[in-house]
């Protein structure tokens, strides 16, 4: 008997859904899709538990007739190809034919719909199962249920991700239709809650509804040609950058792309203007010849190829690039309201990036009612003292007890451990009796712990004996003990003082909050949003306090006190410069990176120079630790022996 076998239609239709349907946000996808490409003006979507329970797409398009409902559900039944040449001039979303099959493979599906003039109708499939088609009374237009997303492939059901998750995936898909249409209305509801809407009032009001309003101000609007290939939409002028590439939006003959050469003609172009870790935003539609590009290259169809990359990257570069630079030829491709202003914000590429970047002072969301915005945070109120120890202990170690046991306890050990025993235990070893050696063993948390008191004890009588020879350069403490002597990096030395008290106060949750003035307040993607989600309670607990302010927006309201002077923007930028990579970020990492900067910035400068106390009181906060090194990696000390001088002096070989 062969072993070649043909597969069943069943087989075929689950094999084919791995492809086409990966997760809940591809349902979304395939199903506004198809209502986009019904001529819908209205569409509205509702999901529950992130798409696992449910989802639910309606629209207003030209609906379904009933002899057509229940082939909507075979394999590669489409009404957007008929011949083989077809393929070469696709303008529709979607074309093959394999999303309501695949989705009612792994799904249960309800389909209601109604052409106009008739009534309407519904058909309901099970997965194997295409049900008879029943009248139904509805509207003109389809509205398609699909419940309990993978119930028949339970493994594919297991490596689904979490609600928030999925949900952030399906909102982004929701703002890419928005921006990609903005002459269609959308309703996005989330377990039974509006998330966003748009009305159909075109790309400005699209962007607003999706980004706010203080978006729009920072761009220019362009509908440019060239090479017979369009550019439209909106690009940030040379000053305003975003954290992440999350607001990077592209779409190819009314097709939401990915694509690399386009994405590099962009950012190539801002190149000049930008620093590292700021990204242009964009929302851009361009249209070319359908037979110069290939849509047909993966069943996602978010990537495409090009008959020619280098026609299409170097007419896009030359369209952005021209526009930053203010030409002659950039007011061709500027809109009429923007003509005559985009000049004034241009920023020249000789002139330093740090000098322009540095400046921007733009907030995401409309906050009405607060003139001075610019002032995010109120400096707390600090009383002034000269010397740069403030605030800190400058209390030595304590004198170190050893445990104190009564004599009763004494005289018991005495009578049950042998002196070979007792001598083991003192050398963190065990003595065996059925072999009669000695083992070594990990020591006691007891020992540990009386081993660190004793070190740091020698090193606190150590540095006790420290004599001091001098300053150089106003920046490097000498010190001599016996026949060493020790230089001492002030700075370096002071910031990692400064550093390790910040971090003990994180640790052991001795951070002091102070509320802002005015909060920041900054819109969000649905990927940013989730991050915060994610990372919410790591930031209260080391003193930053982040609430939702609206559908996608947060406010910033509390930062720890330590850190008062924090510029809040460049923290959330800092924050979600990576979000896209989250899962490799850490909320402590960055942190620490601020308590470093913070350290730094109050640390006692190179060529300060420093008054007896001070000199004494920073040796005291060192307790003798010359090993350690500043926040950055610097060394606090270099120790020179006498050896090492003499024979730098050739008094010894």
């Amino acid at each position: 008997m062969g072993k070649i076998q043909v597969l069943s239609e069943e087989l075929c239709s689950r094999i084919a859904a791995g492809e086409v349907i990966e997760r809940p946000f591809s349902v979304v996808k395939e199903l506004v899709e198809n209502s986009i490409d019904a001529g819908a003006k209205e569409i509205e979507i509702s999901i529950k538990r992130g798409g696992k329970d449910s989802i639910k797409v309606s629209d207003n398009g030209c609906g379904i007739a009933q002899d057509d409902m229940r082939a909507a559900f075979f394999p590669h039944a489409t009404s957007k190809i008929k011949v083989l040449d077809d393929i070469t001039h696709i303008r529709t979303l979607g074309f093959r034919g394999e999303a309501l099959a695949t989705i009612a493979s792994v799904a249960l599906v309800e389909l209601e719909s109604a052409v106009e003039g008739e009534q309407g109708n519904k058909v309901e499939c099970d997965g194997d199962f295409i049900g008879k088609v029943v009248p139904f009374s509805c509207n003109k237009g389809t509205t398609i249920t699909v419940n309990n997303l993978f119930f028949n492939t339970p493994v594919r059901f297991k490596f689904l991700k979490t609600d928030k998750k999925e949900e952030a995936d399906i909102t982004t898909y929701v703002i890419r239709y928005i921006l990609g249409f903005p002459y269609i209305a959308f309703k996005y509801y989330v377990d039974g809650e509006l998330k966003l809407q748009s009305y159909g009032g075109g790309l400005d009001e699209a962007i607003t509804q999706v980004y706010g309003a203080k978006i729009l101000p920072n761009c220019f609007k362009i509908d440019a040609e060239r090479n017979d290939i369009k550019v439209s939409g909106y690009i940030s002028n040379q000053q305003f950058f975003k954290s992440n590439k999350t607001y990077q939006t592209t779409f190819l003959n009314g097709r939401y792309v990915n694509n690399n050469v386009i994405s590099s003609s962009i950012n190539n172009a801002y190149l000049p203007y930008m620093m590292k870790k700021n990204f242009p935003f964009y929302v851009l539609s361009i249209q070319l010849d359908s037979e110069l590009v290939d849509v047909n290259a993966h069943p996602s169809k978010t990537d495409v190829r090009f008959a020619d990359s280098s026609l299409i990257y170097g007419t896009i570069y030359k369209i952005i690039s021209s526009i930053l630079e203010g030409s002659v030829k950039a007011a061709d491709f500027v809109v009429a309201d923007d003509a005559t202003s985009f000049t004034k914000t241009q920023v020249q590429p000789s002139v330093c990036a740090a000098e322009y970047v540095a400046t921007e002072n733009v907030h995401d969301t409309d906050f009405s009612g607060i003139k001075d915005i610019e002032k995010y945070s109120q400096q707390p109120t600090v009383k002034k003292v000269p010397s740069p120890f403030d605030g800190f202990d400058m209390t030595p170690y304590a004198d170190y007890d050893p445990p104190v046991f009564d004599d009763e306890y004494k005289q018991e050990v005495k009578q049950t451990i042998s002196p070979q025993v007792q001598q083991a235990i003192n050398f963190g070893t065990n003595y065996d009796l059925s072999t009669d050696k000695f083992v070594l063993v990990e020591p006691s948390l007891e020992v540990i712990e009386d081993r660190k008191m004793r070190q740091a004890r020698q090193e606190e009588l150590q540095f006790r004996q420290f004599k001091y020879r001098g300053t150089l350069f106003n920046t490097y403490l000498m010190y001599e003990i016996r026949d060493e002597v020790y230089l001492i990096d002030q700075h370096a030395a002071h910031e990692r003082i400064l550093y390790d008290t910040l971090l003990e106060k994180v640790k052991n949750r001795q951070v002091n909050t102070q509320n802002m003035l005015v909060p920041y307040i900054f819109t969000v993607t649905p990927e940013e949003r989730k991050f915060i989600d994610d990372n919410v309670n790591s930031l209260w607990h080391i003193g930053f306090a982040l609430d939702p302010f609206g559908t996608s927006s947060f406010k910033l309201t509390d930062i720890p006190v330590d850190l008062y002077n924090l510029d809040p923007k460049g923290f959330i930028d800092d924050l979600l410069s990576n979000v896209s990579e989250y899962k490799k970020i850490t909320v402590t990492d960055l942190i620490k990176e601020k308590m470093a900067q913070t350290a730094c910035k109050h640390a006692i400068k190179a060529g300060d120079k420093l008054t007896e106390t001070e000199r004494e009181k920073l040796l005291e906060m060192l307790k003798g630790n010359m090993g350690l090194k500043c926040p950055h990696g610097r060394p606090i000390c270099v120790k020179l022996t006498k050896t090492e001088l003499e024979k730098m002096f050739k008094r010894k070989v």
